[in-house]
């Protein structure tokens, strides 16, 4: 199917809001759109539009839509995504952090880039060839000043840098192949200090970078089912009773943060933060769409 749908005008765009059921201040609407754009703010709009035979979405609302209550989505959905974005920065901080140290101590510095055997996970044909070429890469593109002054005085014998140098120049996608590619030693060491199983904390790392590009690219986070399920703690009851927390929504997400930074500091000042939030929010934001189930309040973990 050919697509055909014409560029229009910001009062255009609004025109065609208000003709689908926004009623609201004109001026005010026409603003809002200027400010982050029609396709942007349509997204927060589809738990109101009317569904065809087949369950498909159409254009037009159920009923008349007040722009505020979209507009007021749209902001507390970008609260949400800084909220988690603060501590997703800290979770990748201490793994970058911890991840070097221990993987350092046991195979030396540079062992990344000069010993297979220091990553046994990348032992299919291809797979360690193309892990150093993006390291390669992504230390290429890096402008950091600690980059340059270690080439400048070591260039002449080193091609890569010391690990603990090389993590802060990855992007998280980079560490969480290092992670999984690291011996079972290594990957212990690190799942204990979360106290979990490292598959379960493997899997927390791909949900995490899920969320850290949706956020980084300004996406719809509240309503959203993730594309990765994460696993959780087999044997931990905290996680089923007397709350079952499950899914692959915003709850999870949050849930898995909170447990995290338990572990790194046993700070609960971003713990509070959050339930001051989704207390804030609960006229704007139901819930169950967020994957929040009954008495969540109740579990350990959030407890």
């Amino acid at each position: 199917m050919k697509y055909d749908k014409p560029a229009l005008r910001t009062d255009q765009l609004m025109d065609l809001l208000i003709q689908r059921g926004i009623v609201g201040d004109r001026d005010y609407i026409e603003a809002c759109l200027r400010s982050v754009g029609y396709y942007r703010l349509s997204g927060y709009t589809y738990p109101f539009r009317k569904r065809s035979g087949d369950g498909s979405l159409l254009d037009e609302f159920e009923g008349p839509l007040n722009f505020q209550l979209v507009w007021d989505r749209y902001r507390a959905d970008r609260q949400l995504r800084l909220l988690v974005m603060d501590a997703v920065e800290r979770v990748e901080v201490f793994l970058r952090s911890q991840i070097a140290t221990s993987h350092s101590l046991k195979f030396g510095l540079f062992s990344y880039a000069t010993d297979p055997k220091s990553l046994p996970g990348l032992d299919r044909k291809g797979s360690r060839k193309k892990f150093l070429e993006r390291v390669q890469a992504e230390q290429d593109r890096s402008q950091e000043q600690f980059k340059r002054h270690f080439f400048n005085k070591y260039g002449d014998e080193e091609q890569y840098l010391p690990l603990w140098m090389a993590v802060e120049v990855w992007s998280f996608g980079t560490l969480m192949t290092f992670y999984k590619a690291c011996p079972s030693s290594v990957r212990s060491e690190i799942a204990r200090r979360f106290n979990v199983h490292p598959t379960v904390l493997e899997s927390w790392l791909l949900c995490l970078n899920t969320v850290r590009n949706i956020c980084a690219h300004h996406g719809r986070l509240w309503n959203r089912e993730l594309g990765t399920r994460p696993m959780l703690p087999k044997r931990d009851e905290a996680w089923r009773s007397p709350v079952q927390i499950a899914g692959n929504r915003v709850f999870v997400v949050l849930s898995i943060l909170i447990w995290m930074l338990g572990s790194i500091d046993g700070d609960r000042e971003w713990h509070e933060r959050v339930i001051r939030f989704i207390d804030r929010v609960s006229d704007v934001f139901p819930a169950y769409l967020m994957g929040f189930p009954d008495r969540w309040k109740e579990s350990p973990v959030w407890t």
